[in-house]
């Protein structure tokens, strides 16, 4: 089957039975377009990723593609630009098969959340694919794409590729340029790439990665080269294992999987070492609280004036409640009103101020774990993926599936989910990797390692 016969394919699957409901909506001229990136196969001029199948989160603008959060508020809300990261891939002749399914701005954690209904796992139905980026993780998956893009804002990558079973990697806050990335939270939010393996994950990560002028926020610092080292082994490499992450509400079976890969690194030449990250207990309040602030001003632009949903009945109050009382979905009205109230005169000190200087702990934890080890191993959930709606009316135990995660977002470091095994009941376990700033070589070539060198 040749390129452009694959890309119709796919394309009428998601258009007649939209598998794990992963996508919102698709590119109706992909064929056209595959068509046109296998002449550039067949003549040699072709990019580094012709021939790939890519989704996008439905959070980074597309031209001519609605992008809508999976929010009401923004349904028919069609952008006239692309994101700098599409702009890229485009340039590397990655084909664009669509827009993923997302918990609604982002704000989830099992993709539920959604105005165009949950996301389902491809690896058991019944239960959550895992979230915000749940969509991208289902579609690649359950075979619809070669990779996708997601954002990742305290987890929201890493987490879904636990529970699908998949590669996901949040890159280096200022690693990747967030033009074009509708905003939750400023200071935590990052586009990063899922894959089937390690190898394509690297091959995306490399084309986005990069300074652009168009994002304050992106670093000029050299992308480093990420297949160099990535069948080196881990030989010399100091591995830290934080003892906070394996305490109480660790799932018996994940734990044990991942001390037998901590065990399988230390066969292949790896050092490891017992490190400490104190103030892990603290990650969740200080992630919810610096998160949920940022999303209350991120959000107050969608007021029924400029662009998205505008319910127009009476006077400019009332539009302005009309508006966000039915474009917003329950979790997203929920973290609106928690932002506004730890902002609000009288409690900004007791708890944003406060919980930005946790942050700067947090952060300086891991500055001091790196001062003596290469990388960080932890597990990425704390449980496999649980069943559907099984959590929508406890939201502090969905909040509590990103234990492991949000740190890395309060650091800005970069993080990796790899597949590293199956739990009795079928259901793919996840181990994250952590790196120095600017490191994602590293976390590469250990994931490649625990990929194809570790028995599962």
């Amino acid at each position: 089957m040749d390129f452009s016969d694959r890309v119709k394919d796919l394309l009428q699957r998601i258009k007649n039975d939209n598998p794990y409901n992963a996508f919102i909506n698709v590119d109706e001229d992909a064929v056209e377009k595959s068509r046109e990136i296998q002449q550039k196969i067949k003549d040699g001029r072709a990019g580094r990723l012709a021939g790939k199948v890519i989704g996008v989160k439905d959070n980074i603008c597309v031209k001519g593609l609605p992008t809508t959060c999976a929010s009401g508020i923004l349904k028919d809300f069609v952008p006239p630009y692309n994101a700098t990261v599409v702009n890229k891939i485009l340039k590397e002749d990655g084909l664009i098969l669509g827009k993923t399914n997302m918990d609604e701005f982002a704000m989830g954690s099992s993709s539920e959340h959604s105005f165009f209904g949950a996301v389902r796992n491809p690896v058991d139905e019944s239960k959550v694919p895992g979230g915000s980026s749940g969509g991208s993780a289902a579609a690649v998956a359950g075979g619809l794409v070669d990779m996708a893009l997601g954002s990742d804002t305290g987890g929201s990558i890493r987490q879904p590729a636990a529970f699908c079973g998949v590669v996901g990697i949040k890159p280096t806050y200022g690693r990747v340029s967030r033009f074009g990335l509708v905003a939750f939270a400023s200071s935590l939010d990052q586009i990063g790439v899922f894959g089937k393996n390690v190898y394509d994950t690297a091959l995306l990560l490399s084309v986005i990665a990069g300074y652009d002028s168009m994002d304050s926020t992106c670093m000029d610092v050299p992308v480093g080269n990420y297949f160099r080292d990535m069948e080196k082994g881990v030989k010399g490499l100091r591995i830290g294992i934080p003892q906070e992450y394996f305490g109480e509400g660790l799932d018996k079976e994940i734990e044990e999987r991942v001390k037998f890969c901590v065990s399988e690194l230390e066969k292949g030449g790896a050092k490891i070492a017992e490190i400490s990250l104190p103030h892990t207990k603290y990650t969740i309040a200080t992630y919810y609280i610096i998160a949920t602030a940022e999303a209350s001003s991120n959000l107050a632009r969608y007021d029924g004036v400029k662009y998205g949903l505008s319910v127009r009945k009476g006077n400019l109050d009332s539009m302005y409640d009309d508006t966000r009382h039915q474009g917003f979905g329950n979790e997203v009205k929920r973290r609106i009103m928690l932002g506004t109230y730890v902002l609000s005169a009288g409690y900004y000190d007791a708890y944003y101020s406060k919980a930005q200087k946790v942050r700067r702990l947090i952060k300086g934890d891991f500055m001091k774990a790196f001062d003596n080890v290469d990388l960080i191993l932890t597990p990425t959930t704390p449980t496999t993926a649980f069943e559907l709606g099984s959590k929508l009316d406890d939201p502090l135990s969905m909040y509590l599936n990103d234990i492991y995660t949000t740190s890395v977002n309060l650091a800005g470091l970069p993080g990796m989910s790899v597949p590293a095994g199956i739990s009795k009941e079928g259901l793919p376990i996840g181990l994250q990797l952590i790196a120095n700033y600017f490191k994602e070589e590293t976390i590469f070539r250990v994931g490649h390692y625990i990929e194809t060198e570790i028995e599962w």
